[in-house]
């Protein structure tokens, strides 16, 4: 019995482990975002998680193989002949072959040197689809910001519109106002409170956008986001398109494309060397007995009308790589310097919305509110005011995000990742 009361709580307390087990494997799985959640945290969980970086990771591995596979000459064979069987079976003429066939050129070299640059180009898109993660990152983010900001807006006006409701109904409570202009305002305070719980399912429809943009489980609770507005200036045009020349992936798959071209016609002008064999081995003969085989040839390339339309078409893919590479450094140099000036426009309304627009509509929304409150203005004019500062806040709130967005575009058309400021 005092064994039983001894092992009983055991029993329990491993039952209470296993049940917890589940639970404490789920709690690990469970990813805590820092907060304030940064643009620049949420590039680098992208780069981090997202499976098209893995997949473009094993394309250039699966490339990268191809050298020693293309390098090496035809596998050798080994044969067993009989040569001579009489009817009499008074003996064989026999041997035993080895045969190895190489060509008599550089083309196994050339080979190597088509699948070498296609591994650099394979590499490169590497770098290019990490930073079309990080940019799909970045929109998400930015997305979700701008759904929270304006809810913020929507909030401040709410606030607004319910001091309106107030003021008309202690007007029309004291006989100087009108009954409709209380129904105006309490359908301009019901207008706002159907944007708002509108805007709350449009975020939570961000917030799912941004975890399958960082993939994140959709449980994951998403923090407060950080600030990505910055006045700092971009760099010079001259330094951002020099950047982005050296280090775009595009333009480094268009170079490797063009070394594969160039070694393609190589290849190609090798075929116009033959191919050699050796064949050796021992033999054994019933007249002369036991001896060794040597056998040498080569082959014959006389359709040199295939092999000068084999290299017409590789030095036509030269010239469609040489095409291609200088219309994507003149693609890259336009995509830099308009990027660039994007965030100088940014920059610039931002800065009018924030020193002189949104000052003046507030201003205006108060002087009408007291002018309405001492009977001076009619409510018409103070709805005109509030959805003007309206109109004002989420100006102010879109070009904040539109600034982000162009620092996040500058960043992809120089192809480095970048500071707080997007500059390299």
């Amino acid at each position: 019995m005092g064994m039983r009361s001894l092992l009983l709580p055991r029993s329990w307390s491993l039952l209470a482990v296993c049940l917890l087990l589940p639970t404490i494997a789920s709690a690990q799985k469970n990813i805590f975002l820092p907060s304030p959640l940064t643009v620049e945290e949420a590039a680098r969980l992208a780069r981090q998680r997202r499976a098209e970086i893995l997949a473009a990771r094993a394309r250039a591995t699966a490339a990268e193989q191809r050298p020693a596979q293309v390098a090496a000459p035809p596998d050798p064979m080994l044969m067993l002949a009989a040569d001579h069987i009489p009817f009499m079976l008074h003996g064989a003429d026999a041997s035993a072959q080895f045969q190895q066939d190489f060509p008599l050129s550089r083309q196994l070299s050339h080979r190597r040197r088509a699948a070498e640059a296609a591994a650099v180009g394979a590499r490169a898109e590497v770098a290019r689809t990490r930073l079309d993660v990080e940019l799909d990152a970045m929109r998400a983010y930015f997305m979700l910001d701008e759904r929270r900001r304006t809810s913020a807006v929507v909030d401040e006006q709410l606030a607004l519109a319910a001091r309106l409701v107030a003021a008309t109904m202690a007007r029309f409570s004291s006989g100087r106002g009108s009954q409709g202009d209380v129904l105006q305002s309490q359908s301009e305070q019901a207008r706002l409170q159907a944007e708002r719980q509108a805007l709350d399912s449009e975020i939570r429809g961000a917030e799912a956008m941004l975890r399958a943009a960082l993939a994140l489980p959709q449980e994951t609770f998403i923090p407060l986001l950080a600030s990505a507005e910055s006045q700092t200036p971009p760099l010079a045009p001259s330094a951002l398109v020099q950047t982005a020349l050296s280090r775009r992936p595009e333009l480094a798959v268009m170079r490797a494309e063009q070394q594969r071209a160039r070694a393609d016609v190589d290849v190609m002008r090798s075929m116009y060397f033959p191919m050699g064999s050796v064949r050796t081995g021992p033999a054994y003969t019933t007249t002369d007995g036991a001896g060794w085989m040597l056998m040498l040839g080569v082959s014959v390339p006389v359709w040199r009308g295939r092999l000068r339309a084999g290299v017409a078409e590789a030095q036509a893919m030269v010239q469609m790589a040489d095409a291609e590479v200088q219309a994507t450094s003149v693609m890259i140099t336009g995509e830099a310097a308009a990027a660039r000036e994007e965030v100088a426009a940014a920059q610039a309304r931002l800065g009018v919305i924030q020193r002189e627009v949104l000052p003046l509509s507030q201003k205006g929304a108060q002087s009408q509110l007291a002018g309405y409150a001492a009977g001076q203005v009619p409510l018409a004019s103070l709805l005109l005011a509030f959805r003007t500062l309206l109109e004002a806040r989420i100006d102010e709130v879109m070009a904040q995000v539109n600034l982000g967005l162009s620092w996040s575009r500058l960043r992809r058309a120089v192809g480095v990742s970048t500071n707080a400021e997007g500059n390299p």
